[in-house]
C-alpha cells in the first residue's frame, strides 16, 4: 500500500497554527505516520518544534486499555514492540502496561509510567474518562502524550491519531441499507459498553439507519467478543429467525453470529458486516459471503510512536491526526485476505512478512 505525503505541490503545507490562526509547516517538516492517516480537517494547531525535545535514548511508556477479547488488541501491542525494537538504538526503555479492561487500573498504570520519568506515552483509552487525570498529570509533569484507539474527554493530551469510526459505522450502515433494499429487520451488535470507539461507530450506524427503511429489532452489546455475540445471536434466532441483515461493529462478533446462524439451521445466511480480520476474511471469501470491511490497522500503535519520536525530536507536528482507509468489499477482499496466515491477524500491517509468519504463520 502506498504512503501518502503531506506536500503539496508549493512544498509546503497549511493548516491551522496554535490559537487557530493559520500555520505552515515547510516541506522538510512534514512528518508521515501511517498510510490513510493525514491531519485532522478543521482546527488544527500545530505542536510547537522543540518544545518536547529531548536527546536520546528514551524512556517511552505505552498504556494499553486491555489484551483481552479480541485479537487486534495483541497485533496492536506487536505493532509497537516492533516499532521499538526498529528504533532500538533510540529507545533505552520501554515500559508496557495492559488495564485489563479495568479502568482503576489504567489510571493507576498512568501514574506508575509518570512516577518512572519516562520521556513520552502513548495511550490507549478504555473510556473517554479513564485516561483524563493520567493526561493531566503527564502534563503537569513535562511528558507529552499521544491519544491513539479511542477519544478522551480532555484537550490536554500533545498529540491523538484517531481512527475515523464515524466514517466506519456508518459505512457498514449503508452497505446494509444498499444490500437490502432499504427494507427488514436488522440485528445491531455493539462492542464495549462506554467504549469510545463503539459510541462512535453506533452513531455513524444511527445517522444512517435512522433515515432508511430498515427495522432495528434489538440492540445489543456483544463486547467484541465470540462467545458473547454468539449467545446473543442464539437467542435472537430462537426468538425471531426472519433477520435480513446484521451489523456488527467487529469481526470477532461477526464470526460469532455467523456460527449461531449456522449451528440453529439458517437456510440462508444475511449481510453481516464484518473488518478486516483474517478469521472473518477467511469464511467471507470462503462460504462466498456478502460483507463489508472498514479497517482499524493495529498498527495505530505505531503511528502514536512514530508521532511520539517527533515530539522527542522537536519537529513541528500536528495535533490532530484521522486514519481513514477505505473499507475492504466483496470485490477487494483478496487483496487483503492471508490464506497462509491464521483467523487471529488484522490486515493491514506495518510489520515485514517475516515477523507476521512468526506470529500468525498458518
Amino acid at each position: 500500500m502506498k504512503r501518502r505525503t503531506f506536500l503539496q505541490a508549493s512544498g509546503a503545507i497549511a493548516v491551522a497554527g496554535t490559537f487557530g490562526m493559520p500555520g505552515i509547516l515547510r516541506a522538510d517538516d512534514a512528518i508521515s505516520l501511517l498510510p490513510d492517516t493525514w491531519p485532522s480537517e478543521g482546527a488544527n494547531p500545530i505542536v510547537d518544534a522543540g518544545k518536547f525535545k529531548k536527546s536520546g535514548p528514551w524512556k517511552i511508556g505505552h498504556s494499553h486499555y486491555g489484551l483481552a477479547g479480541s485479537t487486534h488488541t495483541y497485533q496492536t501491542a506487536f505493532e509497537a514492540e516492533y516499532e521499538v525494537k526498529k528504533n532500538k538504538d533510540r529507545i533505552a526503555d520501554y515500559q508496557f502496561r495492559s488495564a485489563d479492561l479495568n479502568a482503576s487500573k489504567q489510571v493507576a498504570d498512568i501514574e506508575d509510567l509518570i512516577a518512572q520519568k519516562v520521556d513520552a506515552i502513548i495511550i490507549a483509552p478504555l473510556t473517554t474518562g479513564s485516561a483524563v487525570e493520567g493526561i493531566k498529570k503527564a502534563k503537569a509533569a513535562g511528558i507529552p502524550t499521544v491519544v491513539y484507539l479511542g477519544r478522551v474527554d480532555t484537550e490536554e493530551f500533545t498529540v491523538q491519531v484517531q481512527g475515523d469510526d464515524f466514517y466506519f459505522g456508518r459505512v457498514m450502515a449503508q452497505f446494509l441499507v444498499d444490500k437490502l433494499g432499504n427494507k427488514g429487520k436488522v440485528w445491531v451488535l455493539r462492542g464495549v459498553a462506554g467504549h469510545p470507539i463503539d459510541a462512535d461507530r453506533y452513531a455513524g450506524a444511527m445517522e444512517v439507519f435512522s433515515k432508511s427503511g430498515l427495522q432495528i429489532t434489538s440492540t445489543q452489546h456483544g463486547s467484541w467478543s465470540y462467545e458473547d455475540s454468539k449467545k446473543i445471536a442464539e437467542s435472537l434466532y430462537l426468538s425471531d429467525p426472519d433477520v435480513a441483515g446484521i451489523w456488527t461493529d467487529g469481526a470477532n462478533m461477526s464470526l460469532g453470529v455467523l456460527d449461531a446462524l449456522q449451528e440453529a439451521g439458517a437456510s440462508t445466511i444475511p449481510p453481516i458486516t464484518g473488518e478486516a480480520l483474517n478469521g472473518w476474511m477467511r469464511r467471507w471469501n470462503d462460504e462466498k459471503l456478502s460483507s463489508i470491511g472498514p479497517i482499524c490497522p493495529p498498527a495505530l500503535s505505531t503511528a502514536a510512536l512514530r508521532a511520539a519520536f517527533a515530539l522527542l525530536d522537536g519537529k513541528p507536528i500536528q495535533r490532530n491526526w484521522t486514519n481513514r482507509p477505505k473499507p475492504i468489499t466483496d470485490e477487494t477482499l483478496s487483496q487483503f485476505y492471508r490464506a497462509d496466515l491464521t483467523d487471529a491477524y488484522w490486515a493491514p500491517t506495518e510489520m515485514p512478512n517475516e515477523k507476521l509468519l512468526d506470529y500468525f504463520k498458518a
